[in-house]
């Protein structure tokens, strides 16, 4: 066991938390009276001096405050299965300390600091105060201070109550990359996780977990040149109402705040901090059937919501041996409730279940989508999933949320209590980032929040950023949760006759290897039937097996915004696949450890006309493998 060490001076005291390895440690201060703290990795600093400390409604805890005597640094062994996140087995080993703050000789907060070899989590657990046992945290004075000469790669937030029916924020803006700092987004502050590059070429990716309805979910905010802190929701989301700042009973403790940091981007891209500290809050009901589907919507939008039409997509999933159909805006009109019953039984005799779509409405915004009003009230929205656990409906994708406050985090973890306990999955959609919602709810299944596919349908200009946006969720959004992109179209044009609209400019490779590349247990690709005559063989044939689950992954190359290249395994099997986006090709001798020297390896690639193939090609005796990835093209190698 790793001790601790305590550092009187005459102004402060210091206590020093290390990782297991030696290599991270965290180093908290009283001085001043403002209880602070830094983060060095191998000796280099990564969090300067920034500041702790919570604002209650009835008690300022930021200053006056002195670090009392604590417990040893002690070690902890995390080990947990979970099929729907990036490694389907972790042990997860850190050391952790709990360090109390005292302010006129009584304890207010503990800091809950937990060192892993590459990542940071902390939170506050807040006493009670005499006979008040409730609080109002108006302001958490968390801060992150990242030495000069950092850039950014950060997501605006969006203001509230604009865009599409007034729907934002939803996590679904542009990231600005290799930025200076000093700049607040668009004045709203930034959607977790926020990536950022120190000039040593070390990396530190900033985010929360463990969110639910006793909370709020957050932001970062710049407080001017490289000072970052937490910032609670906008005032204007949900349709104003609600408080930003959530109540907690007392003692109770907030959610953790995640730092994970590398001299490479692989601990940023292999992290699991975000499950490692949270826990299940309940058994599963039922056991979760993740898998692949198909649906229309994506190719055909709105009118494609029919039975006839559904009915072909049913018979496509069917044939591509997926396990699913999602069923997606106005089936309420457009179909109606004993045509989806007849949907589900025809489904149910090829084997392939259905997803239904619904509108999270409620007050909070004006999309006009139907269904509403049967997921925010839990009497209709119990009454519902009984139906549909009554004809066979796999899951449901609720889309339009109103913010991060508190009664919208409770909304979130009300649907999937309730879709637990009826035997559904969930996947949401125009919605808020997952903080450990994989280990901590069993119904659910993946987020959107993200710029996805329906962008690429509505914009040729995202279709031409198409490969520049692919290359940058593998190393800031889905870092930290199942990303729900809805993607891998095998289309030439989004339009359901494959000749106008939108053009895709990527590849049918880069197809294949986003399908691997964009984590989620399920997935709802982008294709459509006519791709079944239409798309070369061996792409469909490669979709026809794609797995959604996966027991590890590997971080190999890239940068974000220009390429990737990383690799996944299910069972023995590993897919490396690779993506470019950047004008010349990417050229690189590969190292592939994980295949055996002399293996037979089937390489999807492209020319530089982006002209895809299949190949069989033998791995050297040195594992070793000669690459070229074009602009807006891909790599897949597997056995």
């Amino acid at each position: 066991m790793l001790s601790f060490a305590t550092v009187m001076t005459a102004t402060a005291e210091t206590r020093e938390i290390v990782s297991p390895n030696g290599g991270l440690k965290v180093c908290v201060s009283d001085d001043g009276g403002k209880a602070a703290y830094t983060v060095s990795l191998n000796g280099a600093t990564c969090i300067e001096t920034s500041p702790l400390g919570i604002v209650l409604n009835f008690a300022d805890y930021t200053s006056g405050l002195k670090m009392a005597q604590g417990e040893a640094q002690r070690t902890v062994d995390v080990d947990y299965s979970l099929r729907n996140i990036k490694r389907s087995h972790v042990s997860h080993k850190a050391s952790e300390m709990v360090i109390p703050f005292t302010k006129d000789g009584k304890p207010v907060f503990d800091v809950v600091m937990h060192v892993a070899d590459n990542d940071v989590a902390f939170k506050y657990h807040i006493h009670a105060k005499g006979e008040t046992q409730v609080a109002v945290v108006k302001e958490e004075n968390t801060g992150f201070t990242l030495p000069e000469g950092t850039t950014t790669f950060l997501c605006p937030q969006s203001a509230p109550m604009h865009g599409f029916a007034r729907t934002s924020p939803s996590y679904e803006t542009n990231y600005t990359l290799d930025d200076t700092m000093g700049k607040n987004g668009w004045n709203e502050g930034y959607s977790f996780p926020c990536l950022f590059k120190m000039n040593n070429d070390a990396w530190v990716l900033i985010s929360e977990t463990g969110i639910d309805g006793s909370y709020c979910a957050g932001r970062l905010l710049n407080k001017g040149g490289s000072a970052y802190a937490m910032g609670q929701p906008q005032k204007g989301e949900m349709n104003g109402v609600g408080d930003v700042s959530p109540a907690i009973a007392l003692p109770g403790d907030t959610p953790w705040r995640t730092i994970t940091i590398g001299e490479s981007l692989a601990p940023i891209v292999e992290t699991t901090i975000p499950f490692d500290v949270v826990k299940p809050k309940y058994a599963a009901k039922s056991e979760a059937k993740y898998g692949r589907g198909s649906w229309s919507w994506i190719i055909g939008m709105d009118p494609s919501c029919n039975f006839d039409e559904q009915k072909r997509y049913i018979d496509f999933s069917a044939a591509m041996g997926y396990e699913s159909v999602l069923i997606d805006a106005l089936w309420d009109t457009q179909i109606g409730r004993e045509k989806i019953a007849e949907l589900a039984r025809y489904g149910k005799s090829k084997g392939v279940s259905l997803y239904l779509w619904y509108n999270s409405n409620g007050a909070w915004n004006d999309a006009p989508q139907g269904p509403r009003h049967l997921m925010d009230k839990s009497q209709a929205r119990r009454a519902e999933m009984a139906w549909m656990q009554s004809i066979g409906i796999r899951g449901i994708k609720v889309d339009f949320f109103g913010g991060d406050k508190q009664p919208m985090m409770q909304l979130y973890e009300d649907i999937l209590a309730d879709a637990n306990d009826f035997g559904l999955l969930v996947i949401f959609h125009g919605c808020t980032l997952p903080r450990g919602w994989e280990r901590m709810f069993p119904a659910y299944a993946a987020s959107e929040a993200v710029l996805a596919s329906e962008n690429l349908h509505f914009s040729q200009g995202m279709c031409d950023a198409e490969a520049r946006n692919a290359c940058i969720h593998p190393f800031i959004r889905n870092t930290v949760g199942s990303m729900d992109f809805g993607g891998s179209t095998l289309n030439k044009f989004y339009n359901a006759n494959n000749k106008t609209g939108s053009q895709r400019k990527t590849s049918d490779v880069f197809a294949l290897a986003t399908a691997i590349m964009f984590q989620s247990p399920v997935q709802h690709f982008a294709l459509a039937p006519n791709n079944l005559d239409d798309a070369p063989s061996w792409a469909i044939d490669f979709m026809k097996k794609v797995p959604t689950t996966w027991d590890d992954v590997k971080f190999i190359d890239g940068y974000p915004g220009k390429y990737c290249i990383m690799a996944r395994r299910t069972g023995d099997k590993w897919y490396v696949v690779g993506i470019n986006a950047q004008e010349t090709p990417v050229k690189l001798k590969l190292s592939l450890p994980m295949f055996p020297a002399g293996s037979q390896l089937s390489v999807y690639s492209d020319t530089d006309k982006l002209e895809g193939s299949l190949k069989t090609v033998k791995l050297s005796k040195k594992q070793q493998l000669q690459i070229s990835i074009p602009c807006n093209g891909g790599l897949v190698i597997t056995e």
